[in-house]
């Protein structure tokens, strides 16, 4: 899972990517990049850390340009802590290319097989983003015979690049001398929007990851751009657009509502709050089924992502609503850091619990969901110490039972406190009294709900049933087996580079 960005302005850019990676902090804390070019020659400067921490005034001098991308890295299955991995990445040809990639491919072996064997191109990192930027440069470079990278070619390209390419991948591409293209898979798995801004000096256009970013930034949200879809931007502004895959069908992924994105974003016309609210409302009608009413003095959220839904269950069955966890903002989201030990010290480094609103109180605990069951098993226990009589627990998600293979690093089932578990069984091992799961048909009617128009979600961690329609037992013992196996490197600095514009043909 990351956040991407890309800007084509009239001015330069590189404190508006900057500002706007901020904005997008939440979906990658590993890594940072930012690659802008002028004057056909690219500038680029990535590094790991959080976005504040990486670039200084002498790293935001070195990217000039009036046009730039963008993206905030989460690791996710395969990849390292090398610094090599981070984004954007670059190619020289064709026409030289930047490029950065949110999501994850299904088929990253049979493709860089293929770009080794056929295509003749070289991969340098285990990352599938560069293998992704390997296939469209390729594409492009036969699209483009006649070497110019108008819009026609670049199409041409993206629609080979789907006939090609399975799983998920939200991207934004900067191509020198040409202009700017951004394209998702064909079901929208990941997230992207477009917007505008009529600035003094003339038309600019935002692409993001969520919405959040182009309202922070003083941009107009426009819309998202369409499952198979491809945009590009030439160097005077100007805005093509065209349907590049034949059977597109928009499958956003739930667990975006459910956790990743900011609640004040907007992804695929659904409101991430508003669907926040009503997963709280279909919870509250679950827990008086399942739990007794009179037992719970007062609900709680484990902050933030669960704070509306929450609030809605407390409303909704008439119970108090108390915030009894304090949150540290900064220490990172546990679910998304790497490694089991980080993620359990973490949880008592980011959150205390007040004991003045625990002591001697039945308290429900609601949080969006439960992955590995850690936090889970933390806070019951921080609430006990803080003097809770009874503990319960409701997650606004179902139970995760699935790896996702989409972006999202929860690779092994192993890991998954749910596998092969039943819901009391769950309980005991996270040590509440009562444990609610949200169902999995009110989850997705608390989508479907705000935008009737979306007819299908992916939902694979929960229900396994993995939309790319190529995800079968073999797949994920390979993926779990891969996970095992991985070494990480890690590297303390970052990378520079200033790189010209060649024209290879």
């Amino acid at each position: 899972m990351c956040g991407i960005i890309g800007i084509a302005g009239t001015s330069p850019v590189n404190q508006l990517i900057y500002d706007g990676l901020l904005l997008l902090q939440h979906r990658g804390q590993d890594a940072a990049g930012i690659s802008t070019t002028n004057d056909n020659q690219f500038s680029m400067y990535k590094a790991h850390g959080l976005v504040r921490d990486v670039f200084r005034t002498r790293n935001m001098r070195s990217l000039p340009g009036n046009s730039g991308i963008g993206q905030v890295r989460y690791p996710t299955a395969g990849s390292s802590d090398s610094i090599d991995e981070a984004q954007p990445f670059y190619v020289n040809a064709p026409f030289g290319i930047t490029f950065a990639h949110n999501g994850n491919l299904t088929n990253t072996d049979e493709l860089r097989e293929q770009l080794f064997r056929i295509d003749r191109r070289h991969i340098n990192t285990n990352s599938d983003s560069e293998v992704l930027l390997n296939v469209f440069a390729h594409e492009l470079q036969l699209a483009s015979a006649d070497h110019t990278a108008d819009h026609e070619a670049i199409f041409n390209a993206v629609t080979a690049l789907h006939l090609r390419v399975r799983g998920a991948y939200a991207v934004v591409a900067q191509i020198s001398g040409f202009g700017m293209v951004a394209f998702r898979d064909p079901n929208g798995i990941r997230p992207l929007c477009i917007g505008k801004l009529e600035s003094d000096n003339g038309l600019e256009w935002m692409i993001a990851s969520e919405s959040v970013a182009l309202e922070g930034s003083g941009f107009s949200f426009v819309r998202d751009i369409a499952p198979g879809e491809a945009v590009f931007i030439d160097e005077s502004a100007q805005l093509f657009s065209q349907q590049c895959a034949a059977q597109a069908k928009l499958s956003p992924c739930i667990f975006e509502y459910v956790y990743f994105a900011r609640p004040d974003s907007t992804i695929d016309g659904v409101n991430v709050y508003n669907v926040r609210l009503r997963m709280g409302e279909y919870l509250a009608d679950k827990v008086a089924r399942e739990l007794r009413l009179s037992d719970i003095d007062v609900v709680m959220p484990i902050p933030d992502s669960s704070r509306p839904a929450a609030m809605e269950l407390a409303s909704r069955l008439g119970l108090e609503y108390r915030e009894g966890f304090i949150k540290n903002r900064y220490v990172g989201r546990t679910f998304i850091m790497p490694g089991q030990q980080v993620r359990k010290k973490s949880v008592r480094q980011k959150l205390n619990a007040m004991s003045v609103e625990f002591k001697g109180k039945n308290i429900l605990l609601v949080d969006d969901s439960i992955v590995r069951g850690t936090t889970s098993r933390e806070i019951v226990d921080m609430a006990r110490a803080a003097g809770a009589k009874k503990v319960y627990f409701a997650s606004a998600a179902p139970a995760v039972r699935y790896p996702n293979v989409y972006g999202i690093d929860m690779p092994t089932q192993d890991e998954l406190i749910a596998h092969n578990r039943t819901t009391e069984e769950v309980c005991r091992e996270i040590g509440a009294d009562g444990l609610v799961y949200q169902d999995l048909d009110d989850l997705k009617r608390a989508v479907m709900d705000i935008n009737p128009e979306i007819t299908s979600l992916d939902s694979s961690c929960f229900d396994g049933i993995y939309v790319t329609g190529d995800i079968d037992a073999d797949y994920l013992a390979r993926l779990n087996s891969k996970h095992k196996k991985k070494e990480k490197t890690t590297s303390g600095t970052g990378l520079q580079l200033n790189m010209g514009f060649k024209d290879n043909n």
